[in-house]
Formats: C-alpha cells, structure tokens, sequence
C-alpha cells in the first residue's frame, strides 16, 4: 500500500479519446478535479470531460515524478498506449 508521502504519475482518458498524463500527490481529489467534481482541474481537461483514470505508479517524491511525467509526455500514443495495457 502506497504511503501517504508518496506521489503518482497517471495516465487518463479523456471524453474525446485524447491522453493527459499528469502528476499528483493525492490522486482521488484530483481525479475528483479532472472531472468538474471539485474546483482546481486544468483546463486542458475541463472541456473533455468525463475522465477516466488508464493508468498509474508512484514515485518516491516530486522530483521522481515530474521527471517521469516529463518522459511519458515525451512519447508517441502508441508508446503511450502500450505503457497503459502492459
């Protein structure tokens, strides 16, 4: 079980079919704000709702995180994709 310090990359789905991967330390609320239920999401997902979480791991602090959320974003869809299903 993942302890609280810990943060997490994700991987969602949005309404349109389109990825947005981001970062987070308290995943729950911030699917919650992805999806319009609290205020605070971002805008790219604001006008694709619903999202559904594909994918995600942890990472043992913030740095660790952005530096994987950084390579993911960097990848192709396919790769993207791949990475969700495997």
């Amino acid at each position: 079980m993942p302890s609280h310090a810990d943060w997490f990359v994700y991987i969602l789905q949005c309404a349109d079919g389109t990825l947005y991967t981001g970062i987070a330390r308290d995943l729950a609320r911030r699917l919650r704000q992805h999806n319009g239920e609290l205020a605070g999401g971002p805008r790219y997902t604001r006008g694709r709702r619903p999202v559904r979480l594909l994918w995600q791991e942890t990472a043992s602090d913030r740095a660790a995180a952005q530096q994987r959320e950084a390579r993911i974003k960097r990848l192709p869809r396919p790769a993207k994709l791949a990475l969700v299903g495997g």
